[in-house]
């Protein structure tokens, strides 16, 4: 059986196409702290920075299978930034709050964390315009055989990486 690449790239390629056709503005959530990250580390809060990737507000914008890359101004200041797309963690539409949360991925040192926290990471770096998110919590409707499995699975797979 042939080895397979990581559709993640292909994943933030088209939610950004998605965003972009509904006439909203596409949002990153960076890990900043990962290698190979070339951000602004003056806007960088709690590890992490939120980027406006609109075609509005960057210039030479590549989004390849290995990173994102483009030019931006901070503060009047031009910048080139790298993003890998192993440290890209969500992108959404700013004025919805729909998008896409990616598991964050084992590079270095790292905690493990509820996966309900990765949705929490769009109100600590930026509200959006209209609502957080369009998910809503269902209370346990699940079968009785299913909270079985659920004890033994009490520990999520996802991690923070600091």
């Amino acid at each position: 059986m042939p080895t397979m690449t990581s559709c993640k790239p292909y994943l933030v390629r088209a939610m950004y196409e998605w965003i972009q056709d509904n006439n909203c503005t596409p949002y990153l959530v960076v890990n900043a702290n990962a290698p190979n990250v070339q951000v602004p580390r003056e806007h960088v809060k709690d590890g992490q920075i939120v980027l406006n990737i609109s075609s509005q507000s960057t210039g030479s914008l590549q989004i390849n299978d290995d990173e994102l890359s483009f030019n931006a101004r901070f503060g009047g200041q031009p910048r080139h930034l790298i993003v890998p797309i192993y440290a890209i963690v969500y992108i959404y539409a700013k004025e919805t709050g729909e998008g896409m949360p990616f598991p964050p991925e084992d590079i270095e040192e790292s905690d493990e964390v509820e996966s309900s926290d990765v949705f929490n990471i769009l109100s600590e770096a930026e509200e959006p315009e209209v609502s957080k998110s369009p998910l809503t919590a269902i209370e346990n409707e699940e079968p009785p055989q299913a909270e079985q499995t659920n004890k033994a699975k009490s520990r999520s797979h996802l991690k923070v990486i600091k």
